[in-house]
């Protein structure tokens, strides 16, 4: 079977051949999916995404015409695709869940550290032989309340590393999970409790119809406790101009972020020399409450070995005729 790997990245092709052996075609191409670079996948199979790549619906349409029957996405989250059209075009989608919760929610912990205390600022000083820590102080994590909102996966393993803290942990979602009830002493409330009550909030929610924007201005108006907020899961889960105006305020304390709502041909490419005209993404990266990664959570090396394998494993299944269970169409 012919198989484009779109958006590879040097770091996961060799995991990639390792996890086929030899088994399928596979072409890599760094190549972000987009309606030009469709064409690329003229008599290919299937092709493969990550969630920085464009699969929008006349990309869709091309691919199909192209003659690709089969996507499969190197990330949980599926945001980006619109799964009724891919259906509806005879596209079969899958997607690699739970390749490494560990990695998302330990890079959620460190986000909080190193915000926290002030790990960026020390290293900035000290590099400048200043030592003076006047201007480092941070805080305990014991008997801090912290908000979780999703208690997925992802959710679930970040609300174990924090129950080690000693936290005081509070969650918010559809459904509650009567294992962290019980094992963890998580008390589920709503959205606007937990908005008034915790000194900290960690997004780790899908992005869908009901969460896009869902920390707006409404949200951040409920605040009551200057928190740290931490988004691990999906820029447009935040409305970005308004944490700004949040942070400007003094309603929140700090906003630490894996994600951006725009970052969709910046993040995960080298924009140094080609910096992109996005003044909001420029006040985000230059605020002095802020910290901000790449898009990296899932970067480790037990994740990538996860997802290659999850990868290769849906295209052995769709070639096999066989039902797998991370097909979503």
């Amino acid at each position: 079977m012919k198989v484009l790997i779109y958006s590879a990245k040097p770091f996961e092709i060799p995991l990639l051949q390792e996890a086929n052996r030899k088994k399928h075609q596979i072409d890599f191409t760094e190549v972000r999916l987009n309606s030009d670079s469709a064409m690329l996948a003229l008599n290919y199979d299937a092709i493969s995404l990550l969630s920085a790549d464009d699969p929008s619906p006349n990309v869709l349409e091309k691919l199909q015409d192209f003659g690709v029957k089969y996507i499969t996405l190197r990330s949980a989250g599926y945001d980006n695709i619109n799964l009724r059209l891919a259906h509806k075009l005879n596209l079969k989608v899958a997607n690699t869940p739970s390749y490494s919760p560990n990695a998302i929610a330990e890079h959620a912990i460190m986000l909080l550290l190193a915000f926290n205390r002030k790990v960026t600022m020390a290293q900035n000083q000290t590099l400048r032989y200043n030592f003076i820590i006047d201007n480092l102080i941070g805080f305990d994590l014991k008997d801090k309340i912290i908000g979780v909102m999703g208690t997925g996966k992802i959710g679930s393993v970040l609300i174990k590393i924090l129950h080690g803290f000693d936290c005081t942990i509070l969650a918010n979602d559809t459904s509650s999970n009567e294992q962290l009830i019980t094992d963890f002493n998580v008390s589920y409330i709503s959205k606007n409790a937990l908005a008034k009550e915790a000194e900290v909030i960690f997004i780790c929610l899908p992005l869908t119809a009901s969460t896009r924007y869902l920390i707006d201005k409404e949200f951040l108006s409920n605040l009551k406790k200057r928190p740290i907020i931490v988004n691990v899961a999906r820029g447009a889960i935040v409305q970005t101009t308004e944490i700004l105006k949040a942070l400007d305020t003094d309603i929140i304390s700090g906003y630490a972020t894996d994600v951006y709502e725009h970052e969709h041909g910046i993040f995960f490419y080298d924009r140094s020399n080609d910096r992109p005209k996005d003044e909001v993404l420029h006040r985000l990266l230059h605020h002095r409450k802020t910290l901000v990664t790449p898009h990296q959570a899932f970067a480790t090396n037990e994740a990538l070995q996860n997802i290659a394998v999850a990868t290769i494993k849906n295209l052995n299944a769709w070639e096999s005729g066989i039902h797998s269970i991370n097909e979503l169409t």
